[in-house]
């Protein structure tokens, strides 16, 4: 079980890993950091595994305000270098919750009919619905990221694309939707780590991309890119969490805790009645 030092140091993780306002450098963040968390990597998992019946409690009310009227919803974004483990995050965080209560979106290059559509279009249609938990493996940061770093777009065009996102998260805070936004922060050290142990495994061959080495290459871009989303892109409504991920114990830990943090700090509560609940008690036991 988690000691109750570590339980009491999670309490408010969201504000310690959210990023400040300002110029951002990702250098100044320690990729293998435990914030928050002060325990070994075992007590990190059983605290973990601690937080299954509260995140679950709290999402079932969430869905069931959203079955019964309410039309508010969570919307969890995921972004991160190659093996920085947002299908992990999803593994271990989301399967503590209920699937029916869940949608999750994992995008990958757009298809030739979603360009057409404008890059916010494929976005829209994968939104959580009242009641849902929605969570983005990748997201509408590619298109400031790879698109920036690759030059798959001119220069002015990307450069637009911020103001867009933040016009679109505003929207999305008005329809009553919380963005919890996560770049999940790895060393090259680490990804090279990874990648190795990929190829060493057969049974990871499967989720080993040569294109991975190519995008390697390209780190200083990608970080400069990601500096530039993260700070011009952080408003209050929809804040940035770097979330250290050199260890992946602690990686999900930290945003299941941040998700759990938001769903309380939403307080959904039971829907009540809307029939005579000692009528429809009598009714059954007549039955």
């Amino acid at each position: 079980m988690a000691s109750k030092k570590n339980e009491k140091k999670s309490e408010g993780l969201s504000s310690a890993l959210r990023v400040k306002a300002g110029p951002v450098d990702l250098s100044s963040f320690d990729p293998r950091a435990t914030t928050g968390f002060s325990g070994t990597k075992e007590e990190g998992r059983e605290a973990l595994a601690a937080l299954a019946p509260e995140v679950s409690d709290w999402q079932e009310r969430l869905f069931a305000e959203g079955r019964k009227g309410g039309e508010r919803s969570v919307l969890l974004v995921l972004q991160g270098m190659d093996t920085s483990g947002k299908g992990g995050v999803i593994r271990h965080g989301a399967g503590l919750m209920d699937p029916q209560g869940l949608r999750i979106t994992s995008f990958k290059a757009p298809t030739p009919a979603e360009k057409r559509r404008g890059f916010l279009w494929r976005i829209r249609q994968a939104l959580p619905a009242p009641g849902q938990i929605g969570i983005f493996d990748r997201s509408h940061y590619e298109d400031v990221l790879i698109a920036r770093v690759r030059n798959l777009v001119a220069a002015p065009v990307w450069n637009r694309r911020y103001d867009a996102i933040n016009e679109f998260e505003t929207e999305l805070a008005g329809a009553g939707i919380t963005v919890v936004k996560c770049f999940l922060h790895i060393s090259p050290e680490m990804q090279k780590e990874r990648l190795q142990a990929r190829l060493d495994d057969p049974t990871k061959h499967w989720k080993y991309n040569p294109g991975d080495v190519d995008e390697r290459q390209l780190w200083p871009a990608y970080t400069e890119a990601y500096e530039a989303a993260i700070e011009k892109c952080n408003a209050d409504h929809a804040p940035w969490h770097v979330i250290p991920s050199d260890r992946k114990w602690y990686r999900n830990w930290a945003v299941t805790t941040l998700l759990l943090e938001t769903l309380q700090d939403l307080n959904p509560e039971w829907p009540k009645a809307d029939f005579d609940v000692a009528l429809e008690k009598s009714r059954v036991a007549e039955s």
